[in-house]
C-alpha cells in the first residue's frame, strides 16, 4: 500500500509540476510567432534600404556618365564651331574682294554669293547652338542626378544602419525565446 501511495504522490507531483510548463508552452508559440514576424519585417526593411542604396548609386553613376558625355560633346562642338568660323572667313574674304570689283556683273554675283554664304553660316550656327543647348541640358541633368543620388544614398545609409540594428535586436529576442531551456540555464550559470 505504501508503494501505491508513493506512486500516486509521485504522479500527482509530476502532474502539478508539468502543468505550468504545458500552459506556458501553449502561450509561447504566439510569442515566438510575433518575434518571428518582427525578424522577417526587419529583414525586409534591411533589403529595402539596400535596394535604395543601389538605386542611389546607379543615379550617381548615370549622372557621371551624362557629365562625361556632355564634356565630350562640348569638345566636339567647340572644334566644329572653330572650323565653321575658319571656313566662313576663308570663303568670305575672296567674295568681299570680288564684291568691290569694277566689273558690275562680277560684283553683283559676289554679293549674291556673299548673302548665300551668310545665310548658310547663320543656319550652321543655329545647328551648333542647338547642339550646345542639348549638351548643356545633359550636363544639368547629370549634375542633378549626382546630387539626388548622393542625397538619397545618405538617407538610405542612415535608414540601413537603423534597420540593421533593429534586425539585430529582433533576432536576439527571437533567439533568446527559441533557445532550449538547457541553453538558457547554461547561459544564466555562465553569466554569474
Amino acid at each position: 500500500m505504501k508503494a501505491k501511495v508513493n506512486f500516486r504522490t509521485l504522479m500527482m507531483t509530476a502532474l502539478v509540476l508539468a502543468l505550468p510548463v504545458v500552459v506556458a508552452a501553449q502561450g509561447q508559440p504566439d510569442k515566438i510567432k510575433t518575434l518571428e514576424t518582427g525578424v522577417n519585417n526587419a529583414k525586409t526593411k534591411v533589403a529595402l534600404n539596400e535596394r535604395k542604396i543601389a538605386v542611389a548609386d546607379s543615379l550617381v553613376t548615370a549622372g557621371n556618365q551624362l557629365l562625361a558625355e556632355s564634356k565630350a560633346e562640348n569638345k566636339v562642338i567647340d572644334a566644329d564651331s572653330k572650323k565653321l568660323d575658319k571656313d566662313y572667313a576663308a570663303k568670305q574674304k575672296p567674295l568681299l574682294k570680288m564684291s568691290t570689283s569694277k566689273d558690275k556683273a562680277e560684283a553683283i554675283k559676289a554679293k549674291a554669293d556673299l548673302k548665300a554664304l551668310d545665310l548658310q553660316y547663320k543656319a550652321d550656327q543655329k545647328a551648333i547652338e542647338a547642339r550646345v543647348k542639348d549638351a548643356t541640358k545633359k550636363q544639368t541633368t547629370g549634375t542633378a542626378n549626382i546630387a539626388k543620388g548622393k542625397n538619397a544614398k545618405g538617407s538610405a545609409q542612415d535608414a540601413l544602419k537603423t534597420s540593421k540594428e533593429a534586425l539585430k535586436t529582433a533576432q536576439g529576442k527571437y533567439d533568446a525565446a527559441t533557445a532550449p531551456a538547457e541553453d538558457k540555464s547554461a547561459k544564466g550559470k555562465g553569466k554569474k
